[in-house]
């Protein structure tokens, strides 16, 4: 979701975004910049973080198996255009751009994740996401799957066509991740453990 706030008066380049969302009155805020422009994007929900959680661990226990490509999760910024500049940050990534922990990029990364995985917030705008999903699609991003929590769907996206799957239908990596098989419902789970009490939060008293 985009939330309102001042942005910068003139339009930033990759760099100067990194340093601005590296201020400390921004660190704990969400940002993309969109040809030039930054525009806040608000927190997700717990719902949200499970299902990224899930995601990641599916394709991490795959990319563990496959001992190629690696996944990050977290919304880790990548550039995927210059001048004026785009840094785009998916919930979820797969890429295959390097091979070594120390060989990662320090700032933000200029070489597009071969899939992009998106998980839809309740205010999510349709035009929004389908801004970010061209954005992917029209610099290097081979697959684009954009997870509902509400209708509990995934929709995959890549430049041959559209498909949508549902709880009942296995999302596979296709030609870009051979081999990758996972239940669709497997991302709307929890871990089956024994379940302890919840504790609820103590709220002060009023004075």
């Amino acid at each position: 979701m985009i939330v309102e706030f001042k942005a910068p008066p003139s339009l930033m380049t990759a760099d100067e975004f990194y340093d601005f969302v590296e201020r400390p009155e921004n660190r704990a805020r969400s940002f993309e910049l969109v040809r030039g422009e930054v525009i806040e994007v608000s927190r997700p929900t717990r719902i949200h973080g499970r299902i990224c959680a899930n995601t990641t661990f599916k394709l991490e226990l795959f990319a563990q198996k496959r001992k190629k490509g690696y996944v990050v999760c977290n919304d880790c910024g990548v550039i995927l255009e210059y001048d004026p500049d785009t840094v785009r940050g998916p919930d979820v990534a797969w890429y295959e751009d390097v091979a070594r922990f120390e060989d990662l990029p320090v700032k933000w990364g200029d070489i597009a994740p071969r899939v992009a995985v998106e998980v839809l917030s309740p205010n999510d705008s349709a035009r929004y996401i389908t801004e970010k999903i061209n954005d992917y699609l029209d610099n290097g991003v081979e697959l684009v799957w954009v997870i509902d929590p509400e209708s509990r769907t995934v929709t995959i996206y890549s430049k041959t066509g559209i498909k949508k799957l549902t709880e009942k239908d296995t999302l596979t990596g296709g030609d870009v991740l051979p081999g990758f098989r996972c239940k669709v419902a497997d991302l709307f789970v929890l871990p089956e453990t024994t379940k302890a009490p919840a504790k609820k939060v103590k709220r002060k008293r009023e004075k």
